[in-house]
């Protein structure tokens, strides 16, 4: 007869590759059945977006085929988003959501709401539920990107989100003249900040991305007064100006006690259209080497490609419009490291199960 302790020994050898340990150790496998010589079970992970989970099934299946008596295995993957962060005093979590993300930059130009906004689609194309925050109030340009022309609605009680792409989403740009200048002081920001957080009717999301406005300003600060956040993403370009601006971003977030999940590097090498050759146009490497210098992750690199301007401007992100290429991939890649440290942080900061 086979033991479910035969079969949790040999799931053993399975592990996470960010958590570090074993699938039985994080309390991953779920649901186990044995009937005879068929065993079933899940395996939960901390989000849809791995990159590993069919290797992570092949290798369940494998070891579980090495127990005497087994002649049939069948794994069911599944995800639990967790939040990255527990309650603490000041800053009030968000009924329903579950990690808040920012994507901030030291300066203007480096391509931040684009980072965002396929960011954002890249999570939903996993199969998380996601909303985004358009907190750049200067430059609200979040609904150009996904496509969306609306005006926000209420329940009676709070704001609705208008939706594109299964993604959630609020912004500036729903609020104001798309041709006027918005010309508003700290506490203005501060409120309608505040509003986007507490007075919107996000529902259940595994993770709300904000596009920050760029450099070190009152919109991030209100954000680090208002809510929880389970960490920041600072774009750069390889162009030494943008390295030392991200520097600052950095520093900024760490005064403010929000962790930086990692560094992107956005325009990072230009594809030819006609050859693939690829040309450092930026200089190369800027952003991997502050990431080490800084001891942060470098979740990745987006290439300087014009389908991704092309599907900006009529609202198809590159993720959706071109998900095979080079491009397309390395948004693909960003979303999913960038997932995997929400799930680091989410288990050094909450109890295993």
């Amino acid at each position: 007869m086979i033991s479910e302790s035969a079969i949790l020994n040999a799931l053993k050898v399975v592990n996470d590759p960010d958590l570090k340990k074993d699938i039985v150790s994080l309390g991953f496998v779920k649901d186990l059945v044995i009937e005879d010589d068929i065993v079933s079970f899940s395996i939960e992970l901390t989000t849809p977006a791995c990159p590993v989970k069919e290797q992570m099934r092949e290798e369940a299946e494998s070891a579980v085929l090495g127990v005497t008596g087994v002649r049939t295995v069948n794994v069911n993957m599944t995800a639990t988003v967790r939040p990255a962060m527990t309650p603490e005093t000041g800053r009030a979590a968000i009924p329903g959501v579950k990690n808040v993300i920012a994507v901030g930059a030291g300066k203007g130009g480096v391509g931040k709401t684009t980072v965002s906004v396929n960011l954002a689609v890249a999570l939903a194309q996993c199969g998380s539920k996601v909303g985004i925050i358009d907190g750049d109030v200067y430059g609200p340009n979040v609904p150009i990107m996904l496509g969306v022309d609306a005006q926000l609605s209420t329940d009676g009680k709070k704001i609705v989100p208008a939706e594109k792409y299964g993604i959630r989403l609020v912004s500036m740009g729903f609020l104001a003249d798309g041709k006027a200048p918005i010309i508003w002081r700290g506490p203005m920001l501060h409120g309608v900040v505040r509003q986007f957080f507490q007075d919107v009717q996000w529902g259940e999301l595994d993770y709300l991305v904000i596009d920050m406005p760029p450099g070190t300003g009152d919109v991030a600060l209100s954000l680090s007064q208002t809510v929880q956040v389970a960490g920041a993403i600072v774009v750069t370009t390889p162009q030494a100006v943008s390295l030392s601006d991200s520097q600052r971003a950095v520093g900024m977030y760490r005064k403010l006690d929000v962790p930086t999940l990692g560094i992107i590097e956005n325009m990072s090498h230009h594809v030819c259209p006609n050859c693939n050759h690829e040309s450092d146009i930026f200089g190369k490497g800027g952003g991997n080497s502050i990431a080490e210098e800084l001891k942060l992750p470098f979740l990745g690199k987006i290439p300087l490609y014009e389908p991704i301007r092309v599907g900006s401007d009529i609202g198809k992100p590159i993720v959706l419009s071109e998900p095979n290429s080079s491009a397309g991939r390395a948004f693909m890649e960003v979303a999913e490291r960038a997932a995997a440290q929400v799930s680091i942080a989410s288990y050094e900061s909450l109890p295993v199960s």
